[in-house]
């Protein structure tokens, strides 16, 4: 617990046998963490052995691979389930570094943002991290175009690293997005339409072979779902489109 919160660390896995112990080992370092949930989409390697031998962890195996998006809704579905505070999302692939769990989860347990992003932007780490260079400039024009269609002032949309509070998962209609790669910038979307402000801290990043990353077709396919993520949300502010992804709001 940290200041009555109970911290849930989630880990939506696939092929990350070679990586996930280590990422494992560095959020239990991290000692205001309750708990981890793994969730498996059917990997190919040894993944789902690996994780379901780390002491202290719940682990979910989905029978068959459903998709990058499919796995968040599962850990997320279980992380509220298991009655957490804050959620912090962490790639098992050790790209991110766990060491900032206890930051990310401060700001939301003294109750100043209920979404805090890593973001590798801030401070330069992305490309000294090891970044490749056409990955790092899709993210900038992506982020850009993204800021302007949706009013925001973001460094990145496309960090996997982030913290929710329990209140702000439970807001969002996660079910309508994306089980693809696109579900993470839907998400990132939904928080903004519910007039959330979204923090950001400084985080160093590192990419190395046994690191997961999605090819580049699927990055342009990635890219223009950003795109018509970011355009929806303009057309359904104006009034010009109904999609449930982005329902109406309460006033």
């Amino acid at each position: 617990m940290f200041k009555g919160k109970k911290i849930i660390v989630v880990m939506p896995a696939y092929n990350a046998a070679k990586t996930l112990e280590m990422t494992y080992q560095e959020v239990m370092a991290q000692e205001i963490v309750d708990h981890v949930i793994v969730v498996d989409d059917a990997s190919r390697d040894e993944t789902l052995r690996i994780a379901r031998g780390l002491p202290h962890a719940t682990v979910i195996a989905h029978s068959k691979n459903s998709g990058y998006g499919a796995n968040q809704k599962t850990c997320y579905r279980m992380a509220l389930g298991e009655d957490g505070d804050i959620i912090v999302m962490v790639h098992p692939d050790y790209q991110y570094t766990p060491k900032l769990i206890p930051d990310m989860a401060t700001l939301i347990a003294n109750e100043l943002y209920h979404c805090v992003l890593g973001s590798r932007i801030l401070g330069g780490y992305a490309l000294k991290g090891g970044m490749p260079l056409w990955r790092y400039l899709a993210n900038r024009f992506l982020t850009y175009a993204e800021n302007i269609l949706m009013g925001a002032k973001l460094s990145e949309y496309h960090t996997g690293y982030r913290a929710f509070s329990r209140k702000l998962l439970e807001q969002l209609p996660l079910e309508q997005n994306s089980d693809d790669f696109v579900f993470d910038n839907q998400m990132l979307a939904q928080v903004l339409w519910f007039g959330y402000t979204i923090a950001e801290v400084s985080c160093p990043t590192r990419y190395f072979a046994e690191g997961s990353s999605i090819n580049f077709r699927r990055s342009v396919k990635y890219g223009f779902g950003c795109l018509w993520t970011a355009l929806a949300f303009r057309l359904a502010r104006t009034g010009l489109l109904k999609t449930n992804i982005f329902p109406t709001v309460k006033k």
